[in-house]
């Protein structure tokens, strides 16, 4: 289209804008094709090839220097084209990327991958399904398109690897043989960025033994502070003490200043350790801090004690506050043995206190996950909510009976049906959370339950429940 052809049809849209007729000023052929017509019909017809020139006519052409390698197959077929809409809109109600994830989770997890006009990783994902590989070191490619090799990652092929391919390569190694997965990132790690060094060095916590430790001391002197840190926390789940000694600026030292060492009992007396009452937000965010950056082998070690005596004698109850904070601490920093104690200790006690576990969940098993869910269904059905904090878990398991095995639906229909608006919003966040968890079945009766209660059949906080309900079948 040349200019004259751009500023004529300007000149028509002008003219619709202000309420007149474009006929007179329209193309010769255009008349010829519109002549025919009602004065009315005229100008509808011109419009829609007005619409249609703009379009194709003024679309930019790509730059011959451009390359446009093609999008790689995955590994699965794309989603059928009638749940598309409900994908759409699942997707749409979801307000970050990391949710955005779970649905391509959920969505994987029965036979099929998301369309990439629908949804794309980005090049810096590391939350997405590890079908989804391939799109991301697409995306992350430069000079065009590179197929990973199909043969086992080596020193010599390191760089034939993207990074996305890279890090399922390691993470299957790490759990095969750590030592080789070890000694590739020993000869490469050094070379890559700060924060590719990060992501690799993550990917010890698989398969991680005391072998590994000489390797993650040398990080100590790493050219990233974050690497450092997580080496040291890495150290300290196999045992390894941070800090020794410690003064008056010894964070340790400090963070034990926060604790009250007590004693409990008449007959058999046993130590207890208890949070020290707090004089100011200031003091409260300090301790935060030092929660966070100190590690559970060393704090353990300051009190003389080992890590699960430390937990066992740890007062759950007395600060909501330290109770988080020392679960995330164990999380972080805790051995595989003290995970599990602090995990069943609180699941086994029930009520309010097995809620800290969910701060555990990156750490554990599917099985105490599960176990963990139907506890907070049964048990705490107040505080149903806090599962929208968990993370970790797995899709599509969640069971009708597991959800009516206490009064957990009770609740959520309740809320429903209330004026709270901040409720709802927990609400909206749960029937997520729920529609991730639910197999297709929960997911059918749960959105029948929750219209009951008062939810408009097409409310978007259904979204994610109507997309699993609509995925009956796995694709294999």
């Amino acid at each position: 289209m040349n200019e004259l052809e751009q500023t004529g049809l300007a000149t028509m849209r002008d003219c619709w804008i202000t309420g007149g007729t474009a006929f007179d000023l329209a193309p010769a052929a255009w008349k010829e094709i519109a002549g025919g017509a009602s004065p009315d019909e005229r100008e509808r017809l011109l419009l829609a090839i007005a619409a249609q020139a703009l379009d194709v006519g003024l679309r930019p052409a790509a730059p011959k220097s451009l390359k446009r390698p093609p999008l790689p197959r995955l590994g699965l077929p794309l989603l059928p084209e009638r749940l598309r809409p409900l994908l759409r809109a699942a997707l749409k109600n979801t307000v970050d990327a990391r949710r955005k994830a779970r649905v391509a989770t959920l969505v994987a997890g029965r036979g099929y991958v998301l369309h990439p006009m629908d949804w794309m990783p980005s090049a810096s994902d590391q939350n997405s399904p590890d079908i989804y590989a391939p799109w991301i070191d697409w995306q992350a490619s430069v000079e065009g398109l590179k197929i990973a090799p199909q043969e086992q990652l080596t020193v010599q092929n390191w760089d034939d690897f993207y990074p996305a391919a890279r890090r399922i390569a390691l993470t299957e190694m790490r759990r095969r043989d750590p030592a080789t997965a070890r000694s590739l990132m020993e000869a490469k790690a050094p070379g890559e960025p700060a924060e590719v060094r990060l992501a690799l060095i993550e990917l010890m916590h698989f398969g991680l033994t005391p072998e590994d430790a000489p390797f993650l001391k040398s990080l100590a002197t790493d050219r990233s502070g974050k690497v450092q840190e997580l080496a040291s926390r890495l150290l300290a789940r196999l045992g390894e003490h941070g800090r020794v000694g410690g003064g008056a600026d010894d964070p340790v030292a400090e963070l034990a200043a926060f604790i009250a060492e007590g004693k409990s009992g008449f007959i058999r007396r046993r130590t207890t350790y208890t949070p020290a009452k707090l004089k100011s937000p200031a003091q409260e965010k300090r301790r935060a801090e030092l929660f966070e950056t100190c590690n559970l082998v060393d704090l353990a070690s300051r009190f003389g004690v080992s890590e699960p005596d430390f937990i066992a004698a740890w007062q759950f109850g007395a600060d909501n506050n330290a109770d988080i904070q020392i679960s995330r601490m164990v999380a972080a920093s805790g051995s595989d043995a003290a995970v599990t104690q602090m995990a069943d200790t609180l699941i086994a006690e029930g009520g309010k206190p097995a809620l800290f576990v969910l701060h555990l969940t990156p750490r554990l098993d599917s099985r105490r996950k599960r176990v963990l869910v139907r506890l907070i269904l049964k048990d705490t059905p107040q505080y149903v909510s806090t599962l929208t904090l968990a993370e970790g878990f797995e899709a599509n398991w969640l069971d009708w009976p597991d959800l009516t095995n206490g009064q957990s639906l009770a609740v959520l229909r309740s809320a429903v049906a209330g004026n709270d608006d901040a409720m709802k919003r927990t609400v909206d966040d749960l029937l997520e959370t729920l529609g991730f968890l639910a197999t297709a079945a929960t997911a059918e009766k749960l959105i029948e339950h929750v219209v009951a209660a008062g939810m408009p059949p097409a409310a978007a906080s259904l979204a994610f429940l109507r997309l699993n309900a609509a995925l009956t079948g796995t694709k294999t």
